[in-house]
């Protein structure tokens, strides 16, 4: 297919309105400018000297390095230490993605809002750069972009989570009241679900956590026949017709992915429903999310939400691949069954969030904007010798806003626009027309990172022959 490529040799973060799948971009300082290429791919030779109408903005960042642009986030210096060097000899951390300064980072877990507070809990090893030792970690923020650190929110400290407390998600109860549902690992190293639940509810930054003394809530029995090895990571819960909660836990039985259903009138005596939310051949599902989206617009619904003017997304983190894959389709809240649109194809041949390394993300309804923010973790890690020499490993993708596309066969995606906030001396090149093969260079580049907008107009897609 046709491509366009922009090249940068520094960290690039790329942001396009309304483009095909066909065309991927990428930018190259060259001196003080930048260089933009065009490329035409052989297979569409009809379209090597195609006129291409578009519109180029170049939005630069802070200054000349990654240290300058960084967003706030520190985690206690008592639980990390220093770096293993300078900020300024670390050539591969990221300006404004969140990352602690040490340490590892894995998934995302029971990020919300509360009380116009920002919320992201995360698995982090405050011990080393490799996995192992996992606690929750806790920071807050009010524009998602600067965090403030907390303690730890989570870590083992009962049998029912003594080897490790595990991912899993926030629910806003009645009243406005969070709670957490958590896997644990016991004694005997199975996987259980715990609840835990802010000591103050008066603290919009809720700083401390209490563990419930019923703890486990669900567990896997010799009656149930729950694989204990395969049953972690709840979703966040959802009220059904009925009054009664529902979660769904991630689990396998062989190579059949499971999204096993279970239901509470409290939220804390839960029993496990007589069949699955859904399954499929895929394998182990972990991190498993399911949420309504509107047929109609851009924003975001409470995850309780059913109706007509409704379809459902549920995302699995496929164990065997490591990709985030979802299908779209409906939910009967009676009968508790998902049923993915006609057509749809599940695992890896069919929808993923994203192409690269992101995986265990997890959504949340953001009731202050109205809008579904999705976050997710980047395992950008080579090596365990090159991790443990930096000191560090793994970060979160940008936040998200998602909504369903017009077609209402997929899930659209953006940068939330608090990003925007990090973006300085603007450079914009407007209406010109390229051919395949021709160059054209951006004057006044000079930043180490960059936020670039590219909208571009095709004369007759019926050109385009894939």
């Amino acid at each position: 297919m046709t491509a366009f490529s922009f090249r940068f040799s520094r960290y690039i973060s790329l942001h396009f309105h309304h483009y095909p799948a066909n065309y991927a971009f990428f930018v190259s300082p060259i001196n003080e400018s930048c260089q933009l290429l065009i490329h035409p791919n052989p297979t569409l030779q009809n379209m090597a000297n195609s006129n291409v109408a578009f519109f180029f903005f170049f939005a630069l960042l802070i200054g000349h390095g990654i240290v300058e642009l960084e967003a706030s986030h520190h985690v206690y210096k008592h639980l990390l230490g220093l770096l293993s060097s300078a900020p300024a000899n670390q050539p591969y951390r990221t300006g404004y993605h969140f990352q602690p300064p040490k340490n590892w980072i894995n998934d995302p877990n029971g990020v919300m809002i509360y009380k116009g507070v920002y919320h992201l809990f995360y698995q982090y090893n405050p011990k080393g750069a490799v996995w192992g030792n996992i606690v929750w970690a806790h920071s807050t923020s009010n524009d998602l972009v600067n965090w403030t650190p907390h303690e730890p929110a989570i870590f083992p400290s009962q049998p029912s989570d003594i080897n490790g407390c595990w991912s899993g998600s926030a629910t806003i109860l009645p009243g406005g009241k969070p709670a957490i549902l958590y896997t644990g690992i016991d004694p005997l190293n199975r996987q259980v679900q715990n609840l835990a639940i802010p000591k103050n509810l008066s603290d919009p930054y809720l700083r401390e956590w209490v563990k419930s003394t019923k703890n486990p809530l669900m567990q896997p029995t010799a009656q149930n026949q729950i694989n204990s090895s395969s049953f972690r990571d709840p979703t966040t819960a959802w009220l059904g017709p009925d009054n009664k909660w529902r979660v769904v836990i991630g689990s396998k039985v062989d190579q059949l992915g499971l999204a096993i259903l279970y239901k509470s009138k409290d939220f804390v005596n839960w029993y496990q429903s007589k069949t699955p939310l859904h399954s499929a051949n895929t394998g182990m599902w972990e991190c498993p999310d399911f949420y309504p989206v509107p047929i109609h617009g851009q924003s975001g619904v409470d995850t309780s939400l059913n109706g007509p003017y409704v379809k459902h997304v549920l995302k699995v983190s496929l164990d065997n691949t490591r990709h985030d894959c979802y299908t779209i389709g409906s939910y009967d809240n009676v009968k508790d069954v998902y049923k993915p649109d006609e057509g749809s194809v599940e695992g890896d041949s069919g929808l993923r969030y994203d192409y690269g390394k992101y995986y265990a993300s997890k959504t949340f309804f953001d009731d202050f904007k109205n809008r579904r923010i999705l976050t997710g973790w980047i395992n950008e890690s080579s090596s365990v010798a090159d991790d443990i020499k930096k000191g560090w490993s793994g970060v979160h993708a940008i936040p998200r806003k998602i909504w369903l596309a017009r077609s209402g066969k997929q899930l659209v995606q953006w940068p939330v626009t608090e990003i925007e906030k990090l973006r300085t001396n603007h450079i914009s090149l407007a209406n010109k027309l390229l051919k395949g093969g021709s160059v054209i260079e951006i004057s006044g580049v000079t930043a180490a990172q960059a936020d670039v907008e590219v909208s571009f107009e095709i004369k007759d897609l019926r050109k385009l022959r894939c």
